[in-house]
């Protein structure tokens, strides 16, 4: 049986995937999960996978878990061209299946959106289809989510929709769709459950084992909904 490997993407580079994961994985650590991390292409630096490092807390490293990295705060693609690399799509799947076959399961985020051109065609899309992943799609609790949430799940393939879930991630300015952005989309999309993170500093990591914190909470929901709690 493969592994699992649960996939966070997003509508958008900022929006809150990387802090998401690296809470993620030391909620799935405190419970005991022999968990792995990977973000296989960075683009402007590899601070995003370093925290991802300090996260799992393992025997991983940097280039372990982010293999492919280049200069220019671009879209991958272009910062790879930049550098005359060409990425390719094969060899991302197998670098990622060889973590995948060392831990029970695998936090793996993607670069920029969805549909962000991170190699020589093919993007975030590609790999979460390719690993049979999990999606967990992040977007920004702001004017905008609901739509950006439904365009990311659309360009999902159906089999994928299904078991797709939401994380609205707290802004630090809300405006006032902050207040039913969430409501909204479970309207549209019963079938996929939606998940408001609050904003969370480094020095609240503490509450992922508080099971009254809301930062517990949602993590504790959101494995269920997979059967992995």
């Amino acid at each position: 049986m493969r592994k699992t490997v649960i996939f966070v993407t997003g509508s958008d580079t900022g929006v809150g995937k990387t802090v998401i994961s690296g809470l993620l994985t030391r909620f799935l650590k405190e419970r005991g999960v022999d968990v792995g991390v990977c973000k296989p292409i960075c683009s402007g630096g590899r601070e995003d996978a370093e925290h991802l490092l300090r996260a799992a807390a393992n025997k991983q490293t940097l280039d372990e878990v982010n293999p492919w990295h280049f200069a220019q705060p671009l879209s991958p693609l272009v910062a790879a061209r930049l550098e005359r690399k060409h990425v390719k799509p094969a060899a991302v799947l197998k670098h990622i299946e060889k973590v995948r076959a060392r831990y029970a399961l695998l936090v793996l985020e993607g670069a920029g959106g969805l549909l962000s051109p991170i190699g020589e065609g093919f993007d975030s899309r590609t790999l979460l289809t390719g690993l049979k992943a999990k999606p967990l799609i992040v977007v920004a609790d702001r004017l905008g989510a609901v739509n950006q949430a439904l365009l990311v799940l659309e360009a999902l393939p159906k089999r994928y929709q299904a078991g797709a879930q939401f994380i609205l991630s707290a802004v630090a300015k809300p405006d006032a769709s902050t207040q039913t952005n969430a409501r909204l989309l479970m309207e549209l999309r019963p079938e996929n459950p939606v998940h408001c993170l609050p904003r969370v500093s480094a020095k609240e990591t503490p509450l992922l084992a508080d099971k009254r914190a809301p930062v517990y909470r949602v993590f504790h929901r959101l494995l269920e909904k997979w059967n992995l709690a």
